[in-house]
């Protein structure tokens, strides 16, 4: 029996720590393999892993004494963590876990130091089992370290791996020396603005764009190793950053001709440190274009125009007549919002003038696409051939996208909302004539802001709403604080757990008229 006790025992450890490494690899991975990010999330979010102290507790009991009875509870115990980081990995199914290659090689590392532990446990049982209970209890407590220490060992073969990657996209790229680049970056819109701008130009050019937020260099290298084919005439190639540098990064692998920077703002403030490591590294875009690059820069934008001085070859594009003070500028002028849709019109730095329809709604919107009609236009697309394609714009996914279902519209922004678009989004849910339900969790990796741009993001919405639900009371406290503070009724204020919960109230609201129900972003399984 006590043998039976003792091999279950080395069953269950195995099996725990490997549904441990799977939960962890899954944040690991959304945490882009990056250790120093990982061990920030786990100080920050240490009761996700708190069943581990009951692992930790137990097995050193098991350790220390003589007594079965801890070896069983140890067991019951681990059997428990096996459970909970079951569920919490099928919590977590926002964003699923990717078994890349990199993700096989990074796991078959751990699995191996998981197999040594586990014969090594198995050996000291013999003649030292408590040091075999205590290598056991040592190991499941520090899993998420080992999967970090799992990647420095995997390192150097992922340094070679992507250099190989790398020198092959860089390969077709010099393959391919009358492709146009198109850089696009910015804090927000810059994925808006690469669907549109893609629109636009397929009008006349063969046009390829990194798809959907690819938009790191693995991403950009995976879309010119995919995707180029002789006759791309342009590649739009959107450029994400969570670090200084990482801009530069992607630039110098595609060397682009031209480049946008659709905004500026605090967003992941929590890798960046401030405003100024953003602004910087915004700007390595312009920095990276030839002295024959086009920059076009968004003029609405105070940190851009403020940071504009040492680029010669730039276009501003704004949604007011002001970018006109700014030099060569395309503007957005005349704009009527209705429920169907946004007409408005653009006026160019030669005078020209060209009224568009189309079914997108904010005033932020007006502005990525006036970005876009600059660019195209620059290329060499009248005005006047760009009203159908831009009559055809739709939203990227999650991004004021609307979903009609019977008497209800739901306006799709779930996808990583920011100060300057959150604000643009319930304005643009003030507009509609019915009842008016925002649905949110509020905003993240906005440092040492995040609280004072969460209250802000309250007051707005209390002009805007009639109904607002609040995901999850922790973090949207401020969002109540704001609401509360502008005079919004309380009892018009839901707070639930959990994004079921928040629709489920939505939808039993009384309405006059249609409903419309606002998704204001949707926080990773990080959060």
């Amino acid at each position: 029996m006590k043998e039976v006790i003792t091999i279950l025992c080395l069953v269950i450890f195995f099996s725990t720590f490997l549904m441990s490494g799977i939960y962890n690899f899954h944040m690991f991975q959304q945490n882009t393999y990056s250790g120093r990010e990982e061990i920030d999330w786990l100080k920050k979010h240490n009761s996700r892993e708190r069943v581990l102290l009951l692992d930790l507790i137990f097995g050193l009991l098991a350790a220390v004494t003589d007594l079965r009875v801890f070896e069983v509870i140890f067991d019951l115990i681990m059997l428990l963590t096996l459970w909970y980081f079951n569920v919490m990995e099928d919590k977590s199914s926002k964003k699923k876990l990717v078994w890349t290659d990199r993700m096989k090689r990074l796991f078959d590392t751990y699995l191996i130091i998981g197999t040594i532990i586990f014969f090594l446990a198995a050996w000291l049982l013999t003649f030292a089992k408590g040091v075999s209970f205590l290598i056991m209890t040592m190991a499941l407590v520090l899993s998420p370290l080992i999967i970090i220490f799992a990647n420095i060992i995997n390192s150097p073969v992922e340094k070679a791996v992507r250099n190989y990657y790398i020198g092959d996209a860089k390969r077709i790229l010099r393959s391919m020396p009358e492709m146009k680049i198109i850089g696009i970056t910015g804090s927000y819109g810059k994925t808006s603005v690469k669907y549109y701008l893609e629109t636009l130009l397929k009008s006349k050019f063969n046009v390829v764009k990194t798809p959907e937020s690819y938009n790191t260099p693995m991403g950009v290298v995976k879309t010119i190793r995919s995707d180029l084919r002789k006759g791309t005439q342009i590649f739009l190639c959107e450029m994400g950053a969570r670090k200084v540098g990482e801009i530069k990064e992607i630039c110098d692998i595609v060397h682009p001709h031209d480049g946008i920077i659709t905004s500026i703002g605090p967003q992941h403030l929590e890798t960046f440190h401030s405003i100024e490591n953003i602004i910087h590294t915004k700007f390595e875009l312009g920095d990276a274009l030839p002295e024959d690059g086009l920059l076009f820069l968004n003029g609405d934008n105070e940190y851009i125009r403020d940071n504009s001085d040492k680029y010669g070859n730039k276009t501003f594009y704004g949604s007011h007549a002001s970018a006109k003070n700014l030099g060569k500028a395309y503007y957005a002028k005349d704009i009527r919002l209705g429920e169907n849709g946004t007409e408005f019109t653009v006026a160019t730095p030669d005078g020209q003038e060209q009224r568009y329809a189309m079914k997108l709604l904010g005033t932020h919107n007006v502005l990525n696409v006036t970005g876009a009609i600059a660019v195209a236009n620059t290329y060499g697309i009248a005005l006047k051939d760009l009203v159908v394609p831009v009559r055809r714009l739709r939203p990227a996914p999650h991004r004021l996208q609307m979903i009609a279902e019977g008497n209800i519209t739901i306006i799709d922004d779930a996808y990583n909302s920011n100060p300057a678009g959150s604000k643009a989004a319930v304005e643009t849910l003030g507009m509609f004539d019915g009842t008016r339900i925002l649905i949110t969790p509020g905003m993240v990796e906005l440092g040492e802001k995040e609280d004072e741009l969460n209250k802000k993001l309250g007051i707005y919405a209390a002009a805007n709403s009639d109904y607002v639900c609040l995901v999850g009371e922790k973090h949207t406290r401020p969002i109540l604080e704001g609401l509360l503070e502008a005079g919004f009724p309380r009892k018009n204020i839901f707070t639930g757990e959990t994004l079921d919960e928040a629709m489920t109230y939505a939808r039993s609201r009384e309405a006059s008229g249609r409903k419309y129900i606002l998704l204001e972003n949707d926080l990773p399984d990080l959060y």
